[in-house]
């Protein structure tokens, strides 16, 4: 596996991979293609792309603000499940938010989403049951 960084060019791809691996998407919202081109100007945003030779198998988004990173939108092709590759995209991200000095690594897992609770909480992460997630949005697909 080798990983590099997401270019415009890659984005068929990562919908395909998203699709395929299940993960939810905004196509006509946060998740065009303008729109994840305009939000990685933001020099501490990094989409992750993971490779089994030139196929795309895993991506990761990891983000900080300055003081928590955040590790969003992993997402592992069903045929490479089992095989601890979203566990060591974990460890990337964490590894690219230590070296912004970011200390306090964070995701958010949906409430039926047990798989991707289970594999946080492997490795090491701790649910906090008494957080309330609160959202505002300007139209529902960003």
């Amino acid at each position: 596996m080798h990983v590099k960084d997401y270019k415009d060019k890659d984005y068929n791809d990562l919908i395909e991979l998203w699709e395929k691996a299940g993960l939810p998407y905004k196509p006509n919202g946060r998740d065009r293609r303008d729109k994840i081109a305009q939000s990685l100007k933001n020099s501490s945003l990094r989409l992750i792309l993971a490779y089994d030779n030139s196929n795309l198998i895993a991506s990761v988004l990891v983000t900080h603000d300055g003081r928590k990173g955040w590790i969003n939108r992993l997402a592992v092709h069903p045929d490479y499940w089992h095989r601890k590759i979203a566990s060591t995209l974990i460890a990337y991200a964490e590894k690219i938010l230590r070296e912004e000095k970011i200390e306090i690594f964070a995701c958010l897992v949906e409430n039926y989403n047990n798989a991707s609770l289970q594999l946080f909480q492997k490795n090491g992460y701790i649910k906090h049951e008494e957080i309330i997630y609160l959202t505002k949005r300007e139209y529902p697909d960003v």
